[in-house]
């Protein structure tokens, strides 16, 4: 498996980002998908996931801002962020639920950072 985020940027407090996440899997439409992000001291932590049949779920603070999306035809899995808060400003990363091991450890791929100004 490949993860390859893509979408992140400066933004002002308030506004909007799409993130792209590209996997490079062959049965990409069988997994469930999540999207974690790692603030600066802070570990890293789930904020949306999409099961294989569309189901989300989300973590409280981002409710009603965040939609988690996904692409099967393009393998590509998306988080559209509204209402943007400084303290969503983070490197944000997509991976498969379970995360996808690789060598014994959890393979994150490529983030994309994400900052709010106030």
């Amino acid at each position: 498996v490949q993860l390859q985020a893509s979408g992140g940027g400066l933004v002002q407090a308030g506004g909007s980002l799409r993130l792209s996440c590209a996997v490079s899997v062959l049965t990409f439409s069988t997994y469930a998908m999540g999207w974690f992000r790692q603030a600066p001291g802070k570990q890293r932590e789930l904020v949306a996931r999409i099961s294989p049949g569309g189901t989300t779920n989300y973590k409280d603070s981002v409710k009603g801002r965040f939609t988690i999306s996904r692409d099967n035809a393009k393998n590509t899995v998306f988080l559209q962020m509204n209402s943007l808060k400084p303290e969503d400003t983070a490197v944000y990363y997509c991976n498969t639920l379970p995360p996808t091991v690789v060598a014994g450890r959890i393979y994150w791929g490529q983030g994309t950072l994400v900052t709010v100004s106030s």
